[in-house]
């Protein structure tokens, strides 16, 4: 079954009002001045990474091509726009037959980027891509943010599971993607059933305080989970006293009991004290899951404990520190009338205040050295250079209106591992320093 195509609650019918109004407005003036079937090209990119970041990850790919197919003003939507008078009626009856027939090319889900990357490209006429803009934003922006947030988490934890447990920290839709993207930058599990219904992510989940204080003594709330679910489950030890309860979970679980939670304290001090207990009383087996609004810096601060697995809520829901990938939506270039076979010419917004931007439309490649570690992001208009022809990063998501490259989650989860594997080794350091890789810029004829 590919729950995908079920129309869950996690989704909405149409993606159309997911965007501003002015992407509207500019429609209804272009379409006034003959201008709106001009062959476009819009690109997304980051001028720069969050403070200290080393590299980006790409995420939210897959969503936005659904939000393209389901890019539809239905009749509720058009009503609602001609009751607000926000466009005309000439702009509202081009707006009832929206499908957007162009190309789209993107970094593959999952794939790294740097400053001034062409994370995703869209071709079309003016009217058809300036729609998406925000729709796209949205999604590249949050998701992408969560995936390199979880990316720096998993190396930290260097190997050892890693559980989302955000949806209580973040708007409910809002947690589903977050739990996608999680998965993408390196989670192996999610708390969130909605995730793990939409996306097929696996589900972990036990019990929290509250089942503990429910009852009379908290060995009568162990029996009872053990009970229903059996002695590998994991048990919360962290209510009322630690070692009391460590030592009474492994004796109602006995020595097959499957694992511990910790959820406060000082967890270094407190796991390196449990995992002596549980050698000593024979559960040498039963491993030790810390949660407690847990980040990546806290995450390596436990490499040298006894931990077996991380639960990180919070910190990773919000980007740790950083919710937003700060990508934006820009026309490079467009053709100077709206004849199909016009050639383009390159656009650019010019400013002050590091607002500037490159124009054309691009192409990228990674240079790689002899061991096929990242050495420089290319960046360039015109021609390839053929020492570059097979390190190229844009892949076509999106022909003629029509999704051409739709796949599997874990397909991308494994693209992003050696992704970041193929990163020079200081990517993983937490601290603060440049992007990994410099971004080089190679000039050229716009392509037509």
């Amino acid at each position: 079954m590919d729950v995908a195509d079920l129309g869950l609650p996690v989704d909405v019918p149409s993606t159309a009002l997911f965007t501003d109004q002015y992407e509207l407005t500019m429609l209804r003036a272009a379409l006034k001045a003959g201008t709106a079937e001009r062959r476009s090209v819009f690109e997304v990119f980051t001028r720069r990474l969050p403070d200290g970041r080393r590299y980006g990850v790409v995420a939210g790919t897959g969503r936005v091509l659904d939000a393209v197919e389901n890019f539809r003003f239905d009749a509720d939507v058009i009503g609602f726009l001609r009751e607000r008078q926000i466009v005309d009626e000439e702009t509202l009856d081009w707006l009832a037959g929206y499908r957007f027939s162009g190309d789209i090319w993107g970094y593959p889900e999952g794939e790294v980027y740097f400053p001034g990357s062409p994370i995703m490209r869209v071709e079309g006429s003016f009217a058809e891509c300036v729609l998406l803009e925000t729709v796209i934003l949205s999604i590249l922006n949050h998701d992408s943010a969560i995936a390199a947030a979880a990316s720096r988490m998993a190396s930290a934890a260097g190997g050892r599971p890693l559980i989302e447990m955000g949806a209580r920290r973040t708007h409910e839709l809002a947690a589903v993607a977050a739990a996608r993207a999680a998965y993408v930058g390196g989670f192996t599990t999610t708390s969130d059933l909605a995730a793990g219904f939409r996306y097929g992510i696996p589900t972990v989940g036990t019990s929290a305080h509250a089942f503990t204080l429910l009852h009379d003594h908290e060995r009568d709330a162990f029996q009872a989970q053990v009970d229903s679910l059996g002695r590998g489950t994991t048990l919360l030890v962290d209510t009322y006293d630690v070692a009391e309860a460590v030592r009474t979970a492994v004796e109602v679980a006995g020595p097959e009991l499957g694992a511990v939670r910790i959820d406060s304290g000082d967890l270094l001090l407190v796991a390196h004290r449990v995992r002596q207990q549980l050698d000593e009383l024979g559960a040498t087996d039963t491993r030790i899951i810390v949660t407690s609004d847990l980040d990546e810096y806290a995450i390596a601060s436990l490499a040298a404990a006894p931990v077996d697995a991380y639960g990180v809520g919070t910190q990773l829901v919000t980007g740790s520190g950083h919710p937003t990938a700060s990508m934006v939506y820009k026309l490079v270039a467009r053709a100077e009338t709206a004849d199909p076979k016009a050639p383009l010419v390159p656009v650019a917004k010019k400013s002050s205040g590091g607002k500037t931007s490159v124009g054309g439309r691009k192409w990228a490649a990674r240079r790689v050295d002899e061991d096929g570690i990242a050495q420089t992001e290319v960046v360039g208009t015109g021609i390839v250079p053929g020492e570059l022809a097979d390190r190229q990063l844009l892949v076509e998501l999106v022909k003629g209106g029509e999704v051409v490259a739709r796949e599997p989650l874990d397909v991308v989860r494994e693209r992003h591992a050696a992704a970041r594997g193929n990163l020079p080794l200081s990517a993983t350091q937490l601290s603060r320093g440049e992007p990994v890789i410099p971004t080089e810029y190679v000039q050229g004829r716009s392509g037509s």
